[in-house]
């Protein structure tokens, strides 16, 4: 780069030749006085070292020389002004290089370095040359830099010393040295020459966007340094850092043309910050959905509170947002620690969310979660008032009446979403977070609708890979991830992280994989979808015990459960999230479909069922269940039962079932195979006229025989003189010590085969 050649921009003097009433001995402004006819000045026309020259003797102090023409400073552009001198009699002069800063309207900029260093002449008659180099950048070599405010100079000598000296000067030559500072092959625009300092206490955040908007099209080039920006920047060239830049927490950098964590992480100079800040950027920039992690990974020593790195937004955010391609590894820290706290507190079910007269309430976070007597899975603190000593929960608790002492845990999270108050249609995709059994995954805001996870790995989290703390979870979508436990060489009952937990409605779990946790999910809400996941939770002990996979909570679910692959866990439905458990009115355990599924497990103890419901509150029943083309396998010993009910809270109302269908499933391993309804081949060797038709408990969850749909007549019925009867019986219900035989009454004693249907419910 050349203006004089590429703009024709003249910045030579004129030679003293052409006179010198152009060459100024003050500071060269228009009125200063020049050396023409001055009698401290003269032409010499000839010189054995120089030719034509000007001969000046020093009366003032200092002695100048200004040209009087405005020779333009152009923003990136750099001038070196270089004269030769020689001293010719009296004492020995210094000189240097010096100028008149000229800014808008002809007034001097005040502040600036407008003299070279200075050369001390060492004899009479020797030549040394002069030189400086001025521009607006502060840049290693520049001498005098001025910043952008000026806009021309006044260029010349300063002869300092003793006056009486006599110096002869040569023609002075002012030249475009802007190459030097360039990088060849590469268009850059440098902010120093637009103002920046780089000292990390100049605010340079004015020369940042007046670089950008120079740039039109190149890069911007932020040199070594460190540069404070005080107010929001923002950039729409394409960035190079060398050097580091630092601005308040509020304050935020967007950098539009090249919005990536990498150039963040230049940006910053330190992995943790630059995520915050590219964050933030992205909330608050409107040219880019998604921010890509370029693949690097970040180091966190402490969790990332999303919603203080974006504090304009912590109200709600609700444009679709995404951050894809990286990796989170989680450094050991105490500020990973859990903490614990207990205190007092009286729940009432009438008012099923809300703890009241809470001892030291302050000290409890929000997001923590809540244990005690009575207390279901994963409840949370959704929020507090101080004020009133009130604490509000993500779901109802079953059986806390009254005042006792909770315990509230605090687990920490890589990534917490719970200080926004609502966070909607927010993404992460392939990205994988290295909790390495030290914090937590992520935790989600209170309130907010489709979440969406796919493609990712959550690896070894300490105690929860995804929390709901409240309806952020709502419409949330899993798909495609993986959950890695920390505790995958744990023993089943030493276990005690989970994978991940809801407690709105609507989820979408497809096609993950999840590694030994405690449970795989807790879903709180109705009308989910878990689609095609894989979730294993064994151990090497010999009939061990077997934890939940999947923990369905809430009666009325409407949810399906289909083509996952159960292993070594099982299905639990329960309605432990009801504060008053007892049925009185409504669906009871209805609108569920298990469709599909394998359920294998090995070396487990014979009580062991694949699908358990445990009701938590009396007269509880089924109601439009669908459990069909499920494949039940055990390995290693025999079950007894795919399917029961845990009555450790209460048990089924065997009499109110309806709508249940369960059918066209497999059993390998299993003593008892169920069906709903259920086909039955009964032989009455001797005649009789009841015949007593057993279920052996082939009716699904010990269900009672309450219908008879039909009785086939298998081959001839004998009377007991041997001849053949076509006598048809009828069906008494519900016979048997555990109600799930049936009686036929024939006509007369008669003994034959016969195949019944017989059902559960009416």
């Amino acid at each position: 780069m050349n203006k004089a050649i590429t703009d024709g921009i003249v910045f030579m003097p004129p030679a003293f030749a052409n006179g010198l009433n152009v060459w100024s001995s003050g500071d060269g402004t228009p009125g200063s006085p020049t050396y023409d006819g001055s009698g401290t000045g003269a032409f010499v026309p000839a010189d054995a070292d120089f030719g034509g020259c000007l001969e000046i003797l020093k009366v003032e102090a200092p002695q100048r020389l200004r040209y009087m023409g405005q020779t333009p400073l152009l923003p990136g552009c750099y001038l070196q002004i270089k004269a030769r001198v020689k001293a010719i009699s009296g004492p020995l002069p210094e000189v240097r290089i010096a100028g008149w800063a000229g800014g808008a309207g002809d007034a001097q900029v005040v502040g600036v370095v407008e003299q070279g260093p200075a050369t001390q002449l060492s004899g009479y008659g020797t030549v040394h040359e002069i030189t400086a180099i001025v521009g607006t950048g502060l840049r290693p070599g520049v001498d005098m830099p001025w910043g952008v405010e000026a806009l021309y100079g006044h260029f010349g000598l300063d002869v300092d010393g003793a006056n009486g000296a006599v110096i002869r000067v040569d023609d002075i030559e002012i030249t475009d040295v802007t190459g030097v500072f360039l990088r060849n092959l590469i268009s850059l625009v440098d902010v120093r020459d637009f103002g920046a300092v780089g000292d990390g206490v100049t605010d340079d955040s004015t020369a940042f966007e007046a670089a950008d908007q120079a740039a039109n099209g190149r890069r911007v080039f932020v040199p070594y340094g460190t540069y404070f920006l005080a107010e929001n920047t923002s950039m729409t060239s394409e960035m190079d850092f060398e050097g580091t830049v630092t601005m308040p927490h509020d304050k935020m950098l967007l950098l539009t043309k090249n919005f990536d964590l990498p150039t963040y992480i230049n940006a910053f100079g330190d992995e943790m910050l630059a995520f915050k800040k590219a964050f933030q950027a992205l909330l608050n920039n409107s040219d880019h959905e998604s921010l890509d992690m370029g693949g690097r990974k970040v180091s966190v020593s402490e969790p990332i509170d999303m919603a203080a790195a974006a504090p304009n937004r912590q109200s709600g955010f609700s444009t679709r947002r995404v951050i894809r391609n990286g990796q989170f590894d989680v450094k050991s820290s105490p500020a990973w620690d859990t903490e614990t706290f207990t205190s007092v507190a009286t729940y009432n079910p009438s008012d099923p969310t809300r703890l009241t007269n809470v001892a030291n309430v302050a000290n409890i976070p929000v997001g923590a979660l809540v244990q005690g007597s009575g207390v279901g899975r994963e409840i949370y603190v959704l929020s507090k008032n101080e004020g009133a000593g009130e604490i509000t929960l993500n779901a109802p608790i079953y059986d806390a009446s009254g005042t006792q002492t909770f315990t509230f845990q605090s687990f920490k999270y890589l990534l917490d979403f719970s200080g926004f108050s609502t966070l909607r249609k927010f993404g992460m995709e392939e990205i994988e977070f290295q909790c390495n059994g030290r914090s937590s995954g992520i935790r989600l805001a209170p309130s907010g609708s489709t979440f969406a996870i796919s493609n990712c790995f959550i690896s070894r989290p300490k105690d929860r890979g995804i929390t709901s703390i409240g309806t952020g979870c709502q419409g949330m979508l899993i798909d495609n991830c993986q959950f890695l436990s920390t505790e995958e060489s744990f023993n089943v009952s030493d276990r005690k992280s989970i994978a991940l937990n809801t407690t709105a409605n609507d989820v979408k779990l497809r096609h993950n994989r999840a590694v030994r946790f405690l449970h795989f999910a807790v879903l709180g809400g109705t009308n989910n979808m878990i689609l095609g996941n894989h979730f294993f939770q064994g151990d090497s002990i010999p009939q061990g015990v077997r934890s939940a996979g999947l923990i369905m909570i809430g009666t009325y679910n409407s949810s399906t459960i289909s083509e996952n692959y159960v292993d070594n866990c099982f299905v639990e439905w329960t309605n432990e999230r009801d504060a008053d458990p007892v049925y009185t009115a409504g669906f009871s355990f209805s609108s569920m479909a298990i469709t599909d599924n394998i359920f294998y497990s090995s070396e487990v103890a014979p009580w062991f069922s694949c699908l358990v419901i445990r009701p938590h509150g009396a007269g509880h029943f089924l109601n439009g269940v669908v459990v069909t083309g499920n494949k039940f396998r055990s390995t290693s010993g025999n079950i007894d039962r795919a399917e029961r009910v845990d009555t450790t809270f209460a048990d089924l109302n065997q009499l109110a079932h309806r709508d249940v269908t369960f059918e066209n499933n497999t059993f390998h391993g299993v003593t008892t195979k169920v069906a709903n309804p259920l086909r039955v081949r009964h032989t009455q060797s001797s005649a009789s006229s009841v015949w007593a038709v057993q279920t052996a408990g082939g009716l699904p969850f010990n269900g009672f025989a309450r219908s008879c749909d039909a009785v086939s007549v298998l081959g001839p019925l004998k009377t007991v003189f041997g001849s053949t009867t076509f006598g048809t019986p009828y069906a008494e219900l519900e016979k048997g010590a555990e109600k799930d035989a049936i009686n036929l009454r024939w006509p007369e004693s008669v003994s034959g085969e016969v195949s019944a249907i017989i059902r559960m419910e009416r």
